[in-house]
């Protein structure tokens, strides 16, 4: 593999390649993340109540989450594959279709009162899917968006991963928040939560349609020469692996608390009303949305390694005292959150980036999508519900201290990580 080799098209259209890139992963991360902002509802309808504890239901439906995060790998690695073998346009056709279904199926999903245990296991297949489609996601437009990037502006590019996603997020948010301002507590449990899957079915064809514009990555010679094996990546660069590993683990923790499980976590110990937590929630991810291009482009000039350091001891530090000054106040808990959001940045806006300069072109989908989902579904997608068994057993104040020191961990990962800014990335 050589660094001249000639590269395709698509860097002479980097802002056609953006919009695809963006826009489908903006409808995949609409998808997954409806889930969580809808967790309450789903565990009335979908899981039995006990008797003893109200929180039963609520976790399963977050084990559920868990589930899915499980998943990811699989998807990682399987759609990684397809990316490294047949393109990344192909692999990015095939998880947008995968997700529209699955967030049909979530839609569709019958009530434990009306069929009984069968319910939780359609639950439970349509999160597998998702997992699937999520896990595939992100290895290829991760690989997709940093190889159309021009020299110079890889972190620029990376950081349209997390704006994407962010949006994704920030509909599901603002459409939940919409259904419980408006809906009664009777609609919402009867057909409101159904809504946002039935539309994100519908919003993933136009995703579909959108990528369908999009070209190739894939150098000539990588498209003609002969195809990666399923394992190669791991079994060629172990050690590529383990650090993407120690990079994400930190990650991804501080990012599913602070955009998906806050306002949960803020309604469970410290009494905010659920609508309040609802909007808070989608105000800092507006805000969020906003400081990614800044991370990237502060990335591309100053390095990678400044803003993960940033990040990480930011949060080893502040993350106690953050989640501890939570109270029933609305804007002590938005506060909190843009905080949050400001350190998180350091990780989130160049991470794409981060993870493609490590592997090269030949694997790197498939050996960015596995570690990477692994860690996120030890980490990020236990999250929520380690979050929620701390305070079901009576230590919630031990939650903010687990999300310490991992970002901890992973800051000693950062110090030692060779600069790759300013390097030209492997084709």
């Amino acid at each position: 593999m050589t660094e001249t080799q000639t590269v395709s098209p698509p860097t002479k259209r980097p802002v056609r390649q953006l919009l695809a890139a963006s826009v489908g992963n903006a409808v995949e991360w609409y998808d997954w993340y409806a889930y969580t902002f809808l967790a309450t509802y789903i565990a009335a309808q979908v899981f039995p109540k006990s008797a003893d504890n109200s929180l039963v239901p609520l976790l399963s439906t977050f084990a559920v989450f868990a589930v899915g995060f499980f998943m990811r790998p699989v998807g990682g690695l399987l759609m990684g594959a397809v990316a490294d073998r047949h393109g990344r346009r192909a692999a990015l056709t095939v998880t947008i279709l995968l997700m529209g279904g699955s967030s049909l199926l979530v839609g569709l999903t019958p009530t434990y009162a009306a069929v009984g245990v069968l319910a939780p296991v359609v639950l439970v297949l349509a999160r597998l899917l998702q997992g699937l489609s999520v896990g595939g996601e992100f290895a290829a437009s991760t690989t997709f968006l940093v190889e159309s990037a021009g020299p110079g502006r890889r972190g620029l590019f990376s950081s349209f991963q997390y704006v994407s996603t962010t949006v994704g997020q920030l509909v599901a948010s603002a459409v939940a928040t919409l259904l419980v301002d408006t809906l009664s507590d009777g609609q919402m449990n009867g057909w409101g939560w159904r809504v946002p899957f039935v539309l994100g079915a519908v919003l993933s064809l136009v995703g579909f349609w959108i990528r369908q514009g999009a070209q190739e990555t894939r150098s000539a010679e990588q498209q003609q020469g002969p195809r990666p094996g399923l394992f190669e990546a791991l079994r060629r660069h172990p050690r590529e692996s383990l650090l993407i590993a120690g990079i994400t683990a930190g990650g991804t923790i501080a990012y599913y608390t602070w955009t998906s499980y806050l306002p949960t976590y803020a309604e469970l110990n410290a009494g905010v009303e659920k609508s309040d937590a609802l909007l808070a929630g989608t105000i800092s991810l507006a805000f969020f949305a906003l400081l990614q291009p800044l991370g990237g482009l502060l990335s591309d000039r100053f390095g990678r390694r400044p803003l993960l350091l940033f990040f990480g001891l930011g949060f080893a530090l502040l993350a106690v005292p953050l989640l501890h000054v939570l109270s029933d106040s609305f804007t002590v808990l938005l506060l909190v959150q843009c905080a949050g959001m400001v350190l998180l940045t350091g990780f989130t806006s160049i991470s794409a980036a981060v993870n493609a300069e490590i592997f090269p072109p030949r694997v790197r989908a498939a050996g960015i999508g596995f570690p990477y989902s692994l860690t996120v579904a030890l980490f990020g997608g236990t999250a929520p519900y380690v979050g929620t068994l701390f305070k079901e057993q009576g230590h919630s104040g031990l939650f903010p201290w687990y999300v310490a020191v991992i970002c901890l961990v992973s800051s000693v990962v950062y110090l030692r990580l060779p600069e790759t800014a300013h390097a030209a990335l492997r084709r």
